[in-house]
């Protein structure tokens, strides 16, 4: 498996899936989590059959090691593995994809090197960094009270609020993906089936910590010096992160745009492959 040196020497993995010949630029993708396998990514609806997407393995998950400082899990320092694998691969700009709690790291990258990015894409982020938490998601839940599944749901998430324990949390993890998705289906239901084993024992709180409202500030300020092209992508659906974040996050671009899948939920590849790779493919093909 493809490896690269990190700026404090530890050796992390990456992915590369689709065509390295196919004269399309690669596209690097950031799974979420924090600390899930990359793999629920898949190949991102079919993206990797056009170009290849380069799908680096944060610390703890997939092949890279785990970290012996948990300060090495917090977001910045994660955007510096990415620093360290841009230069591995001898890019000087690149198309960015991130998903979920990535979409933080990709951010705190941008406003770190806003030179090096060509197109930026969030997918279904969340506001943490802009401040403002949107409740939009307690509509969306609501609107969703006529399926068959969403008494045990919407009990499995009034459960998971509470601090059960891991192996509990497992179990009602699964009871309450159909909340996660734009429909309750077949590939919906394999693809949440593998969530329990894609999450790494890694400190998940670690990655939210070590940034204090002056650095916060300072990274809304550097986003503001981006000057590729950004596009935030959400999901009517989206029980997890809501429509109305995605808002908030592009705005603090000073060329952000959102694009709304109206019938997927947060993970939209799963839900609507055929219009989520159409959306991407227009957007990185954009002059």
């Amino acid at each position: 498996m493809p490896h690269f040196t990190s700026y404090d020497a530890t050796v992390l993995h990456h992915r590369a899936l689709g065509p390295d010949d196919s004269g399309l630029p690669p596209l690097v993708c950031l799974a979420g989590g924090p600390g899930r396998d990359a793999a629920y990514l898949g190949d991102l609806a079919g993206l990797a059959e056009q170009r290849q997407l380069l799908i680096p393995d944060s610390r703890g998950t997939g092949a890279s090691p785990p970290a012996a400082d948990p300060s090495r899990y917090a977001f910045p320092h994660l955007a510096e593995d990415l620093e360290a694998l841009r230069a591995h691969l001898g890019l000087d700009r690149f198309a960015l994809l991130a998903h979920d709690a990535a979409t933080a790291t990709a951010q705190a990258y941008a406003a770190a090197y806003p030179t090096r990015l060509t197109r930026l894409l969030l997918i279904a982020p969340s506001p943490h960094l802009q401040g403002e938490f949107p409740d939009d998601t307690r509509d969306i839940i609501t609107s969703r009270s006529n399926e068959p599944w969403w008494p045990e749901a919407s009990a499995a998430l009034r459960r998971l609020a509470e601090s059960p324990t891991p192996a509990e949390a497992h179990a009602l993890l699964l009871s309450a993906a159909p909340l996660a998705y734009g429909r309750w289906e077949a590939p919906q239901q394999t693809h949440a089936a593998a969530e329990a084993e894609q999450l790494h024992p890694v400190p998940r709180a670690a990655f939210w910590q070590g940034v204090d409202e002056p650095a916060r500030q300072t990274l809304l300020a550097g986003l503001r010096e981006v000057t590729c092209p950004v596009l935030v992508m959400t999901g009517g659906r989206d029980a997890v992160a809501g429509v109305r974040a995605g808002e908030l996050v592009a705005a603090s671009f000073p060329d952000g745009r959102t694009h709304r899948l109206p019938e997927a939920g947060h993970y939209p590849w799963v839900d609507e492959p055929a219009r989520f790779r159409q959306a991407v493919e227009e957007f990185l093909h954009t002059p």
